[in-house]
């Protein structure tokens, strides 16, 4: 995974624990069922042939369950907030967003990213993602029910 940000105030990231320490039981089961799960995003907002647009409002304390990124994406922050994120190398970090920031990811083929994210904030921690489909990967397919709005 290639990562190149494009905001003038950088991602605030503290590795707050590794080797998988701390995670419970039902962390490392979200981790095996959605491990091929391409819903990086609360709602599809529009999907194309060139890209998939999501939006996440997540309130204090909800989370967004595993996924897997395959495709070069874009995020920017629409709040900001603090998060936590596990990742499937066994880490986890805590993360300060702020409102505009954003950063872009690219991926070698058969390259990936899986995580979750959840907010720790007192306010609701809102993002857009757009996937780009001409990358390296083709798209995950989306599960049954994920469509545009």
């Amino acid at each position: 995974m290639g990562q190149n940000s494009s905001t003038a105030t950088p991602v605030t990231s503290t590795i707050v624990a590794e080797g998988f320490d701390r995670w419970s039981p039902p962390l490392h089961l979200d981790f095996e069922k959605n491990a091929h799960n391409g819903q990086v995003g609360q709602t599809l907002v529009k999907e194309t042939e060139a890209v998939r647009i999501w939006e996440t409002h997540l309130q204090p304390g909800e989370r967004i369950p595993v996924h897997r990124h395959v495709l070069d994406y874009s995020w920017i922050a629409l709040t900001d907030g603090l998060a936590r994120q596990h990742a499937s190398d066994g880490s986890s970090r805590e993360i300060a967003y702020v409102r505009g920031q954003n950063q872009h990811f690219t991926f070698r083929e058969e390259c990936h990213h899986l995580h979750d994210l959840k907010n720790i904030g007192e306010s609701v921690l809102s993002f857009l993602v757009v996937e780009m489909k001409d990358g390296a990967n083709p798209p995950l397919p989306l599960a049954d029910g994920v469509a545009d709005s």
